[in-house]
């Protein structure tokens, strides 16, 4: 439908049949039906961009025919700085060397979730509204209540750990710790509020928007059309990715379990399948996935498909694979995956985002272009 884009990463469906998307370096435009893409839309914040961090997610108000609000995540820049591209090693390689107490005293910039209305022609973000800084970069998700949940990375940079490296560390028995800054899921109310069902409010050691932790870098996140729940795909550190049914109050693991390894690439004494932290898969206490990939995947965005173009794709989970280049199809069986198959694997192409269509069609970030999948005639 379109092409080139430049880094898209997340896509919305307007009713006026646009589709509204979000480029990583931090811009949003428009896509018409027949494939023209608009100027970038005025109003965005500055955007920091660095490695996976940058501008992502969008979604629309469940009431946006009548509020027109749009809800997206960012990196902001620190304070001062103007928006801008860094280098990679600026976000890994020069913090991570670093001593907790050093690096608790970086400013990196700020993870947050924002609120903004899209005007009317659809050239400008107006009454911009800062909802959140929750470190939930990630995705976005509407629940079936009407609240938000916010899905973010480990924040590695936190806490006493030196990425996925941490063999033998038991800095993480401290269960507040991972609940903290681990990755996970949050949860408030359309307008930032905390909804008083959340499951740690008694606890002051964690923070109160917190929903459920221990993942590692989710890079998607859907609501089941049946059961109403959140499933979350995991990116794992060198394999280990999983698919994870979200609870409240649930730890998924991460970093002192996972199905994966340390990456090769990272150890300099030239080791290879280096544990993570305890080198095992599962402990007491942790939430199995669904589903697991070794090797790894990598997944991007996923989604139901839930459209009428293909009945016999019903219910499956999609999911895109960008180091996979394939569109994966999960075929499920209640909570259970009980097929998968790799479609379009000979484009090779990475796949960032999917999305079930309101016209029926599967709509992709592949590479650099929108695609949109239909049945053969």
């Amino acid at each position: 439908m379109a092409d080139p884009l430049e880094g898209p990463w997340a896509m919305a469906f307007l009713p006026n049949g646009h589709i509204l998307f979000t480029q990583r370096a931090g811009t949003m435009r428009t896509i018409s039906p027949d494939g023209v893409v608009s100027e970038p839309i005025a109003g965005v914040p500055p955007i920091k961009r660095v490695a996976a961090e940058g501008l992502h997610d969008v979604v629309l108000d469940p009431d946006f025919a009548s509020n027109r609000y749009i809800y997206f995540t960012y990196l902001a820049p620190p304070k001062g700085e103007a928006a801008a591209e860094w280098p990679i090693p600026h976000w890994y390689e020069d913090v991570w060397t670093l001593s907790l107490a050093e690096r608790r005293v970086l400013d990196l910039g700020t993870e947050r979730i924002a609120r903004a209305r899209l005007s009317a022609d659809m050239r400008r973000l107006e009454d911009l509204e800062v909802l959140g800084e929750t470190r939930t970069e990630r995705r976005l998700v509407f629940a079936p209540d009407g609240s938000l949940f916010g899905i973010g990375a480990d924040a590695f940079r936190f806490y006493d750990s030196e990425l996925d490296t941490v063999e033998g560390r038991e800095f993480l028995d401290d269960p507040n710790i991972a609940r903290n800054f681990s990755g996970r899921v949050v949860r408030i109310n359309k307008d930032g509020s905390i909804p008083a069902d959340n499951p740690w409010l008694g606890d002051a050691m964690v923070a109160r928007e917190t929903y459920a932790h221990g993942l590692k870098d989710p890079e998607g996140g859907a609501i089941h059309p049946e059961t109403g729940e959140l499933w979350v795909i995991d990116h794992g550190p060198q394999g280990g990715d999983e698919v994870n049914i979200i609870k409240p109050g649930a730890d998924y693991g991460w970093p002192n379990y996972s199905y994966g390894v340390q990456y090769d690439a990272r150890q300099p004494d030239g080791r290879v399948n280096v544990p993570v932290a305890k080198g095992k898969r599962r402990g007491p206490g942790m939430t199995e996935p669904v589903y697991y990939w070794v090797p790894s995947i990598a997944p991007g965005g996923m989604a139901f498909y839930t459209g009428d173009a293909f009945p016999e794709w019903q219910g499956n989970l999609f999911i895109g694979a960008m180091a996979g280049q394939a569109l994966v199809r999960l075929v499920l069986d209640g909570d259970r995956v009980v097929a998968e198959e790799h479609l379009l694997h000979d484009n090779r192409e990475r796949i960032r985002d999917v999305r079930s269509g309101p016209d029926g069609a599967i709509y992709m970030f592949a590479g650099n272009a929108l695609k949109r999948l239909v049945p053969a005639n």
